[in-house]
């Protein structure tokens, strides 16, 4: 376990100088872009080593994986953010240990989520993820909403109970006019939070920018990055 330990803490700090440059050569601080490291496929003992090191949030994107290991998890003090397609049958679980939804994209999802919310007593963040690989109006292909529905279905998570409209997400898309275009996509999804704040001032969260592309993010505007790769590494296929 040292060895792992040892092997996080050195990605860590390398993810770590990254983003510190990134914000250097934006004119930002630090202090402005919080890193969410992204343990999907990866065990709690890797989670539990990572809170240790200092990670606050972390972030997966299937509920069976997610839950077991956020109720393992559930004595450290660690902000949980489910960002996978999210159906509407694991919405009780995932409500039950996310703090935040960033991939909140249809209406549907927003009542059951404010359903499940009011039940457990707890508020949820949600983000809206805006789909840059879709049209004004339709779906993207790993979800999301088009940039022409982001104003009602925020306007549908700000009035629902047990929610609370926190901002914006996108994955840099890998077809359409910004495809391989990150810088391009990340200050449109900026665009779309300037949007955004006018109506809702707090939804200020922008969370954009993985292992690949966090610089573009930062220099675009991002607050929140998600990192997997570059922290805990490749895992080996199965088989």
């Amino acid at each position: 376990m040292t060895d792992r330990k040892d092997e996080l803490a050195g990605n860590l700090a390398k993810v770590e100088e990254r983003i510190a440059r990134a914000c250097e050569a934006a004119g930002r601080g630090r202090e402005e872009v919080t890193l969410i490291v992204v343990t999907k496929t990866y065990p709690a003992s890797d989670v539990r080593m990572l809170s240790e090191l200092g990670v606050r949030h972390v972030a997966e994107n299937k509920d069976q994986d997610a839950a077991p290991k956020a109720a393992t998890c559930s004595d450290l003090s660690l902000s949980w953010h489910f960002v996978g397609q999210l159906q509407t049958n694991k919405v009780r679980s995932v409500v039950g240990y996310a703090d935040f939804v960033q991939s909140v994209d249809r209406s549907r999802l927003v009542t059951a989520l404010s359903k499940e919310a009011v039940r457990a007593g707890r508020e949820v963040g949600c983000l809206i993820q805006v789909a840059l690989d879709a049209g004004e109006s339709g779906r993207g292909d790993r979800g999301g909403v088009a940039p022409g529905g982001v104003a009602e279905l925020a306007d549908l998570v700000a009035g629902s109970p047990g929610l609370r409209l926190d901002g914006l997400m996108t994955v840099a898309p890998l077809t359409g006019e910004y495809a391989g275009r990150q810088r391009a996509a990340f200050q449109r999804l900026m665009d779309l939070s300037t949007d955004l704040r006018r109506a809702h001032p707090a939804a200020n969260m922008v969370s954009a920018g993985m292992s690949a592309d966090l610089e573009e993010a930062v220099a675009a505007g991002a607050t929140h990055v998600r990192v997997g790769t570059a922290v805990l590494g490749v895992r080996p296929r199965l088989g």
